[in-house]
């Protein structure tokens, strides 16, 4: 959408995705005069990027959307337990339209630069197309994983083919019937493609620097019935996700690993393996998440469920993780991706053992051989949780740059704000709840406790809050704490900051990103917060501000 943008609003949210949204939605409600900035041509954030075959929630749909509205609830039929990259995107542009929302929204807007003006207590924004505008509250909501990374290899612009990073994958049908395809990449992403595609291509190689561990998705229909059920059961599905650790209907068994037999651990996760969703996840017993002899145990049956399903035994070890266990990183779910491995025209390349040396005008060359490829597909990952945060220029109290705070790894005061950066908001910000949850159940979370500091600052007439360096230092240090007791502390995973393609993002460098208390203890550690007054938070009134400005559109 286009239109005019003011010189000022009250608050400016970056992002129209998941988050963006539900946070416009809020400050709608109270007519803030508020603006939405987005850089891609529409809404969606990461559904309207990610268009790749088989792209989809790997949270149960019912448990992914809004739960704010009860006539939202009513309306809207999933069509999948596990809904689809194109259903996903419908539903986001039917919740903007049903609540009016896309009159705040403007698109084709890059916010390239904000800095902090001490002298007003506002927010100076600097846009692409060089347009400056001033905000009171700046909120970040730029998505977890929003910045892709392309591998670090010679020769990528000589490929005479088709190529691109999958959260680019194009708009326009991409043909793939006949077509010798590579992907590079067997990450979450990856497994989806491989998965969808196999049979739809002529030849597919699979260029896997290492194996992920993955299960089942286990997708179906909803039928009208299920779905009137799931209507009907909504308080309780929700009620669910607010009581278990990662905010999904999946509760930790309570027997502890070493209580149940063999053959009952045995039992559970069959049952567990054929069931739909993270239940082989999180329905398990919570040793296989910190200790070792239990997680090596589990991982072993995974290993073998899927020596079961590849019909090559020397496929098989090569798509078996041999360097971290089942669960210690987020776990991918997949549909047919082990069977894809059975076909005649699907390949395995391991290059831990023959190296990717170049890009060459027709395809790939290795150690071992060149590969002759009509399109080749970046799966490569992304700048996780900063990437996006780093993206922007942004410039704090006293001149100092997020990106130089943040270099080393990040540190928040729950997640949601940083010290020597006052106004600015992150709901789904790093070592906040979000990252290690059901995405929009932790969004609600952080979205509403914003609101609430915002409520509080408005019926005060307080223009300025932020964060005292000891508040800040001392959540840190309980979210690397946190780290301490789970095996996911050693994964090469985007849990810890690991990702190859970026310098200083390095195995051994770890990176405290998310919280690994679970959904309930966060929530109880943001709530007492803000019961407490918003405690280590320091306010200033520069000027008397009672109510939020009237909105005023552009």
């Amino acid at each position: 959408m286009t239109g005019e943008i003011k010189s000022h609003y009250e608050v400016v949210v970056v992002g129209a995705g998941v988050s963006g949204i539900y946070q416009i939605k809020r400050l709608a409600d109270l007519d803030v005069d508020a603006l939405v900035l987005d850089a891609a041509p529409d809404l969606g954030g990461t559904w309207y990027w990610n268009r790749y075959p088989g792209a989809r929630f790997d949270s149960e749909s019912y448990t992914y959307g809004y739960s704010f509205s009860k006539e939202l609830l009513n309306e809207w039929h999933w069509q999948e337990r596990f809904s689809s990259q194109p259903e996903n995107l419908r539903y986001l542009n039917y919740v903007v339209d049903k609540f009016d929302l896309r009159k705040y929204m403007r698109f084709n807007r890059k916010v390239e630069a904000a800095a902090f003006d001490e002298g007003c207590h506002l927010w100076r924004l600097r846009l692409d197309d060089g347009r400056e505008l001033n905000c009171r509250f700046l909120i970040l909501a730029v998505g977890l994983l929003s910045v892709p990374t392309l591998p670090r290899l010679e020769g990528m612009e000589t490929f005479k083919g088709r190529s691109f990073h999958t959260f680019y994958w194009p708009h326009e049908p991409v043909e793939l019937s006949g077509k010798k395809v590579g992907i590079i990449g067997t990450g979450a992403t990856a497994i989806q493609v491989i998965g969808e595609i196999a049979d739809k291509v002529g030849e597919l190689t699979v260029f896997q620097r290492r194996p992920n561990w993955s299960a089942p998705l286990n997708n179906s229909p909803i039928s009208d019935e299920e779905m009137a059920d799931i209507r009907s059961r909504y308080d309780e599905i929700f009620a669910a996700c607010r009581r278990t650790p990662g905010g999904f209907e999946h509760e930790p068994d309570r027997r502890g690993f070493y209580e149940a037999t063999r053959e009952e651990r045995i039992a559970l996760w069959d049952k567990l393996y054929d069931e739909p969703g993270f239940g082989i996840w999180l329905s398990n017993f919570r040793e296989i998440f910190t200790d070792e002899a239990a997680n090596a145990e589990f991982s072993a049956y995974i290993a073998d469920r899927i020596r079961r399903r590849v019909k090559d035994p020397a496929t098989a070890e090569k798509l078996i993780p041999k360097d971290h266990g089942f669960g210690v990183q987020r776990v991918p779910l997949e549909t047919n991706y082990f069977e894809a491995y059975n076909r005649d025209n699907v390949h395995l390349v391991d290059i831990g053992e023959m190296p990717i040396l170049r890009v060459t005008e027709t395809g790939l060359r290795t150690s071992a051989r060149d590969y002759d490829l009509d399109i080749i597909i970046y799966s490569t990952g992304f700048d996780a949780i900063t990437g996006a945060f780093d993206a922007i220029d942004i410039t704090g109290a006293a001149g100092v740059k997020l990106a130089d705070e943040w270099r080393e790894g990040p540190s928040t005061f729950l997640g949601m704000m940083a010290h020597g950066f006052p106004n600015l908001l992150m709901p789904t910000g790093p070592q906040s709840g979000s990252a290690s949850t059901n995405f929009p159940r932790g969004i609600e979370n952080g979205v509403g406790w914003c609101m609430g500091l915002l409520g509080h600052m408005w019926d005060r007439g307080y223009t300025r809050a932020e964060p005292t360096a000891e508040a800040q230092a001392r959540w840190t240090a309980h979210v690397t704490k946190m780290y301490a007791i789970m095996l996911m502390r050693k994964a090469k995973s985007w849990f810890t900051g690991y990702n190859s393609n970026i310098p200083g993002h390095e195995h051994g460098k770890t990176r405290y990103l998310v919280y690994n208390g679970g959904t309930p203890k966060y929530v109880a550690a943001i709530t007492e917060v803000a019961d407490k007054g918003y405690e280590g938070i320091v306010f200033d009134a520069q000027q008397h501000l009672t109510k939020p400005a009237v909105r005023k559109l552009g």
